[in-house]
């Protein structure tokens, strides 16, 4: 039994995203996919970098996949987030790992499509396949949905399955609502996190 572990941000989930787990499905028994969570207790943190809440984009995926394949919020760092630095010294980031392969049984292996990932994933032992990265990017078209909200002329939907797309109507609110705010996000350590829940 062989699982794939696919962590990324899916915010939101792209063509290229959808492309990339159709080939996992070809190599492994069981895709696990895990769009990543930034949590201060219960509460999700979201930001302009994050828009999409884990429900919005599990729907994303599901409405592509059904339950072909799992997806999980293992991946979910915990505030304050500072405690997961630096990497690999920090009790946290290992505790991280655990949460990855909760419920993996058998062989595993991660993908990626990003060299400095890959090299952290190989840190933590959790075999990763770096792939080629793709050319659409899930930054990308979060600026064309907020070039959208904003009544500016768009090709979003070029770039997400129809069936996302509709999801994404559905969330139209938050699209609206990150569209005109500053981005509330840091990059540490090759990571982006959100400012809200860094330190406590």
């Amino acid at each position: 039994m062989i699982t794939a572990l696919y962590l990324a941000h899916l915010n939101p989930v792209t063509k290229a995203h959808v492309e990339i787990i159709e080939e996992l499905k070809k190599d492994a028994d069981v895709v696990k996919v895990m769009p990543v969570v930034f949590k201060d207790d219960e509460k999700e943190i979201n930001s302009k970098s994050f828009p999409f809440n884990f429900e919005t984009r599990k729907k994303m995926l599901e409405s592509v996949f059904g339950d072909s394949i799992q997806i999980t919020d293992d991946y979910a760092f915990f505030a304050p987030f500072k405690k997961y630095m630096p990497p690999l010294l920090s009790p946290k980031s290992w505790k991280l790992r655990k949460q990855i392969l909760r419920g993996v049984e058998g062989d595993f292996f991660s993908y990626t499509g990003d060299k400095a990932e890959g090299y952290m994933l190989k840190i933590y032992r959790l075999k990763p396949k770096i792939g080629e990265r793709k050319s659409l990017s899930a930054a990308s078209v979060k600026e064309k949905l907020y070039d959208a909200a904003l009544g500016k002329e768009s090709s979003w939907k070029d770039d997400v399955p129809e069936k996302i797309a509709k999801v994404i109507e559905d969330d139209w609110k938050t699209v609206e609502k990150f569209a005109e705010l500053e981005d509330m996000t840091t990059r540490v350590a090759g990571m982006k996190f959100p400012k809200e829940g860094w330190s406590k």
